[in-house]
């Protein structure tokens, strides 16, 4: 099969901005199954059906969804694919088949046959949190027991219950006695799963003939769609008890938690479940000792709100030592007079207002009223000694380019409308300013956070400032265009007003901005003297700045050169290091007082026909205040509308707040060794300052031996987040991990968490981009990662044959991740446009979880082989989502039409045989050819077709598990559209580039780990390796700092 791509038309956008029609936006929702459309429609059966792939439309075969075509030599089949994980059931996880029908499906494949570990003893427990549990060895790993205890019942509760009956005040639960949980309450790990290689020259494998050599089939190696939909699948009618399961779902999992104590995975994940008590041991293992932390993640329905609790003027209790809050494991005694920290181990007095008498058993009396007690996730309100100044509600900032490249591009009219669609929706306008006449409706409430006040803002050599206060008939304009000292001309007051009351003049003066500079096209806008002045309008407040720009900023003070001009052959040497760092001393100096300030920058950059922008240095300002860059390097009017405007809504509504600060804590024999995310960090040890920080904020800690931990005691880490919610409260939020200690490394190496390994890694080292050269990196990332398969092999799987590869059972597909990593825009080999590159690093490092395992491994959907359930609810209320496809060419079908998700883009590919009634009942009448679709199109129609109510469904699906990208799709017609490079590079387990395909990375991996188990491998100087990592000052403490950094 042939794989053509042609580059793209020429951009329709030729006509003036106030002439071009708006793009229609259209709602996609949940729609029950409507009647066959006619010609006796019915749905093509499913991918893994043996009958023939056709749909009786009563029309031939040719007319059906699969034309007439020869069979492909190899068809892929998705059957024995799942064979490899089991099926889950009411009481199982993600589970492997036993050896023999492992070896019946998978040829060579066979199971691990290491003794399993040893039983564990009980252990001096804090705040009797029962943590570990006795071995039972015939349950599965990470399954839900059937009739495991929850709240003195032995069925969990049902999911979508009321909040009345979610309350945190529990009636009785499992860690609250001395009595340890039923047995069935943990599950012994399965062992690893060894892939049978291609053997040494001269190793012949048992069962072959004489001369042949072992192949590896690619249809057998662990598939990563599938490690996603089988836990999808089950935790629709399961919740996740934080305190009775040691690993984690997979992050790209909707489920709902269970706070019992430990902090929800959403918020908090560590690398290791259970821990090794030393630093030898964790070297042992090759795994990265880190916490991945994601403060302020969105809950799902079902799930309980994180209390606010108010200790008055007094603040929440602390340890007068390491100055950890109160929770659930600090214990009490003394008859409640004191409380030890479980962190540091200080005995502390108990507050007067805050004693409580306990029981014989030396529980608290009032701890069933006691949410900071009981619950791992927790916010106080925080009194005046923790204001760095009065907090207000929070103030958003447009500052809108309005130069000639942006309104020539459709760029400028883009933003505008996006900015109305964020404020106010799709609501009509009402008619007047602030009260409405009698008889009139009220006008609806705006979108902004309850609260929050807007301003608006332009800028090209000119600053402009706007009044839109309810208080005037029409929106005035002041300008300033004295840009070397930049100032406010205008009022807190009118700069800022409330949305909803001044919604005639905000929705006013945004329409008429595009046409107010269609004749003054300044060519160059001067970005950063706006920026200065818009931070002097906030200075006093803090808020956050939504910035748009789309040229380069050559004109005035903080003017930007065309650093690169393109003329290197590949990103893989020192001197293109140089590209990727911030020179400019004008947006050093402005970031500094952006984070004094407390003031977040969020930028909506759209590149000239993909020029330059120097990305590496006005995205310093958003990589600083933990802001975001939204990045359009092929922007083109109205095709990206929608996404723009999805986009700013979004930044405009998340749970998000200012002026933030962050500390994580871990207990005695720890210490915090390398922070990696987006945010500032003066000194080595001091708070990560965050200007801005949201629910899509993540960061990554990684952490240090200083000692030994204490096999008697738990591990316990605490994040405190310090911040101003939108609505003007100061609060800490708290979210508090505990993982169980073990002497032996072999016990950590069951209970990992590969979505934790994965984004320590992948944060790490894009951290290290602007201080080491691409290939360095890359070779480090091999490097760790044949070192944790060898320390897997060393602890736990020595008795297999070397011609085997064994990969540990939690880290099953980590390997594919690991060369999605390598091979995406941010560390990918050969040449990328540096604003691109330094985009994506950045991104890498400030986004969460679920966005980040999307970016290193994309989902595929063919919607050419939906079931007739698919895309609907099932009798459960649960959407019914269809099979994912593995990111490889050679699983596209002939006559194929597939959604392509990487959580920043969504492609919908359309092979060049595609039915034409497929693209009937997906796009409408008329729409029979791939020529005659709108190469402009962002989503699709609401059509009353089967086809297109599934497709509407699972694409709104999609959306509500997306980060901050906005979800519009974008056509990639085989052998018609450009975007059909993008399609191309997302199919991870081909070779792609100078990167290897799946097959050849495990082969490469198999022969580094021989090598390694032979000492004969060459790596970095670990001395080296620290200097870069961390400060020498504690360079000189530890050398636990992974080397790959």
């Amino acid at each position: 099969m042939s794989f053509h791509v042609s580059s793209p038309g020429a951009s329709p956008f030729g006509t003036p901005t106030h002439d071009r029609p708006k793009p229609k936006r259209q709602q996609s929702q949940f729609r029950p199954p409507v009647a066959p459309s006619p010609g006796g429609y019915q749905q093509s059966s499913g991918y893994a059906n043996a009958g023939p792939r056709s749909a009786a439309y009563g029309a031939p075969v040719a007319d059906s969804y699969f034309p007439a075509q020869s069979a492909p030599t190899s068809q892929p089949t998705s059957q024995p694919a799942m064979q490899q994980y089991g099926q889950y059931g009411t009481d199982a996880h993600v589970l492997q088949q036993d050896a023999g029908g492992i070896a019946q499906q998978m040829g060579q494949m066979s199971l691990d046959g290491s003794a399993p570990g040893p039983g564990r003893r009980k252990k001096d427990r804090h705040a009797y949190h029962q943590i570990e549990q006795p071995v039972a060895p015939t349950q599965q790993y990470n399954g839900a027991p059937s009739g495991q205890s929850w709240n003195g019942n032995a069925t969990q509760p049902q999911l979508g219950a009321s909040a009345e009956q979610a309350q945190w005040q529990p009636t009785s639960q499992p860690w609250q006695s001395q009595q340890l949980p039923q047995a069935t309450t943990q599950m012994a790990p399965l062992p690893g799963m060894p892939i049978q290689m291609g053997g040494h020259p001269g190793q012949q494998q048992p069962g072959m003939p004489a001369g042949a050599q072992a192949k590896v089939n690619a249809d057998q190696i662990p598939s990563v769609p599938l490690s996603r939909d089988l836990p999808a699948e089950y935790y629709k009618n399961h919740i996740y008890p934080t305190m009775e399961q040691h690993v984690p779902p997979p992050v790209t999992t909707p489920f709902v938690s269970y706070d019992q104590g430990n902090a929800s995975p959403k918020y908090a994940r560590l690398t290791l479940n259970r821990i090794p008590n030393a630093h030898d041991q964790l070297m042992a293992t090759g795994l990265p000792l880190g916490l991945v932390l994601q403060p302020l993640a969105k809950q799902i329905d079902g799930e309980q709100a994180v209390p606010v609790l108010d200790f008055g003027d007094a603040g929440p209790p602390r340890c007068r030592r390491c100055r950890a809050y109160i929770n659930p494991f600090m214990v009490f005694s003394n008859g409640g007079n004191r409380m030890t920290c479980n962190l540091c181990g200080h005995p502390n007095e108990v507050p007067p207002e805050y004693f409580s008498p306990t029981d014989p058993s030396g529980i608290r009396v009032d701890r069933q009223d006691r949410p900071e007690l009981l619950l791992g996730t927790c916010e106080f309100l925080v009194p005046k000694e923790y204001w760095s100044k009065e907090p207000m509600p929070m103030r958003f900032l447009f500052l809108i380019d309005v130069s000639a490249e942006a309104y020539t591009r459709g760029f400028l009219q883009g933003i505008c409308d996006g900015i109305i669609a964020a404020l106010y929706g799709d609501d009509e306008e009402p008619a007047t300013n602030g009260e409405h006449a009698e008889g009139e409706t009220a006008p609806m409430r705006s979108k902004v956070p309850a609260g929050a006040k807007v301003g608006i803002m332009t800028f090209d050599r000119e600053i402009h400032f706007y009044d839109v206060s309810g208080s005037i008939s029409a929106p005035q304009q002041l300008v300033v265009s004295d840009l070397e000292d930049p100032f406010t001309a205008i009022s807190a007051e009118s700069l800022f007003v409330d949305a909803t009351e001044c919604r005639k003049n905000v929705t006013t003066l945004l329409r008429q901005i595009p046409n107010m500079f269609a004749n003054i096209r300044h060519p160059e806008p001067a970005l950063l003297p706006s920026l200065q002045a818009a931070l002097s309008a906030l200075e006093t407040s803090g808020g956050k700045i939504i910035c748009s720009l789309g040229g380069l900023a050559t004109y005035g003070p903080g003017r930007l050169n065309h650093r690169d001009k393109g003329e290197r052959q590949t990103d893989d040497s020192d001197s293109s290091k140089e590209f990727l760092k911030t020179e400019h001393t004008g947006f050093k100096k402005c970031q500094a007082d952006l984070v004094k300030a407390g003031v977040g920058v969020d930028f909506f950059l759209s590149a000239p026909m993909g020029g330059y922008l120097d990305i590496a240095t006005i995205g310093f300002l958003a990589e600083k205040t933990a802001g975001e860059t939204f990045y359009y390097p092929n922007w083109s009017y109205p095709r990206d509308c929608l996404r723009v405007a999805k986009e700013i809504s979004h930044t405009l509504q998340r749970n998000q707040g200012y002026a933030a600060l962050m500390k994580v804590r871990c207990s005695q024999g720890l210490q915090v060794a390398h922070y990696s995310g987006n945010f500032t960090q003066h000194t080595f040890g001091a708070d990560l300052e965050l200007a801005s920080v949201t629910e899509d904020t993540g960061m990554g800690v990684t952490f240090a031996y200083d000692g030994k931990l204490d096999t008697r005691l738990d591990a316990h880490f605490q994040a405190a987040l310090l911040y101003t919610t939108t609505s003007g409260q100061r609060r800490v939020r708290c979210i508090n991990v505990v993982a169980t200690v073990t002497e032996q490394a072999r016990d950590s190496m069951r209970f990992i968490d590969q979505d934790a390994v994965l984004a320590i890694i992948a944060k790490e080292a894009c951290s290290r981009v602007p201080e080491r050269n691409l290939k360095d990196i890359r070779q480090n990332i091999q490097d760790k990662t044949i070192e944790i398969l060898a320390g897997y092999r060393r602890q736990l799987s020595n008795s297999q044959s070397s011609g085997q590869l064994v990969l540990p059972e939690n880290l099953k597909e980590s390997v594919m991740y690991i060369l999605g990593l390598m091979k995406s825009r941010a560390l990918k080999a050969g040449k990328e446009p540096s604003d691109r590159r330094i985009a994506e690093i950045r991104m890498v490092k400030g986004m969460g979880m679920a966005e980040l395992s999307l970016y290193l491994y994309p989902r595929i959907i063919a919607l050419h082989t939906l079931e007739l359930e698919d895309g609907f609810a099932d009798e459960h209320g649960h959407l019914k989502m269809p099979r994912a496809v593995r990111a490889s060419f050679t699983h596209m079908e002939e006559g194929g039409a597939y959604l392509v998700d990487n959580g920043q883009i969504l492609l919908l590919w359309l092979h060049a045989q595609v039915s034409p009634n497929l693209l009937e009942d997906l796009f409408g009448e008329g729409a029979n050819t791939l020529q005659s679709l709108d190469p402009n199109l962002s989503a699709l129609p609401v059509l009353e077709t089967h086809l297109n109510a599934q497709a509407r469904n699972i694409l709104l699906h999609l959306e509500e598990q997306r980060g901050s990208k906005g979800l519009a799709i974008q056509l990639a017609r085989q052998g018609l559209d450009g975007s059909e490079f993008e399609f191309a590079r997302l199919l991870y387990e081909d070779r792609n580039g100078e990167a290897s395909n799946y097959v050849d990375w495990l082969v490469t991996l198999h022969k580094g780990v021989g090598t390694e188990l032979s000492g004969q491998r060459a790596k970095l100087s670990t001395t080296e390796d620290v200097g870069h990592a961390i400060s020498s000052t504690f360079s000189s403490i530890t050398g636990s700092v992974p080397y790959w950094g």
